[in-house]
């Protein structure tokens, strides 16, 4: 690692950012909309995804039930990633492609919204979840990169990050969700 590398690292990220905001700013606005139109209606945010995904879904569930940029009231919004228990055991007794269905089949309703979130687009039990999920009425929202997979076409908003390269991915990830939390926010405790 040397200041050279640091900063060509950067400026890919730098780089990831601009071309998300060209490409996907019509999909982040429409997300936006729908996420408040849910809050709006008595409906919640559903989140799930793996890993690093699995660390966004709770961080942006974490700013739209605590703050984003004001103290306000809690949003309702609830990271499928969070009970190691009920994963454990479902992945143990169940398969590990059921983690996420079965918790939307048990908390979710229509009207509400699901943001899915995988790099590739294809992560089995996220893909799963939102099979479930629209065959509830829940709208998704799609988070993903490398071209989109399969989680793309099977969602009702899809933002695909324009990049293979999963850091850079994640990186715009977690500012999607920043930019579709401060929107609600504002919009709802302005």
């Amino acid at each position: 690692m040397d200041k050279d590398w640091i900063e060509r690292r950067l400026n890919a990220a730098s780089e990831t950012f601009a071309q998300t905001a060209k490409e996907c700013g019509p999909a982040i606005e429409a997300a936006g909309r729908l996420v408040l139109d849910a809050l709006n209606s008595d409906g919640k945010l559903l989140l799930c995804g793996n890993g690093g995904s699995a660390a966004d879904a709770q961080h942006i569930a974490c700013e739209m039930g605590v703050k984003m940029l004001q103290v306000r009231s809690p949003m309702a919004a609830i990271a499928l990633t969070t009970n190691s228990s009920l994963l454990t055991a479902q992945a143990n007794d169940l398969g590990f492609e059921t983690v996420f269905s079965r918790q939307i089949a048990s908390l979710g309703r229509e009207g509400d919204v699901l943001i899915a979130i995988s790099t590739s687009g294809d992560s089995q039990n996220v893909l799963e979840g939102v099979a479930t999920a629209k065959g509830m009425g829940i709208k998704v929202i799609g988070l993903t990169g490398c071209g989109g997979g399969k989680l793309a076409p099977a969602s009702d908003i899809a933002i695909i990050v324009p990049s293979d390269d999963v850091p850079r991915i994640q990186e715009a990830h977690i500012a999607v969700g920043h930019l579709i939390c401060e929107y609600v926010e504002s919009t709802l405790f302005p």
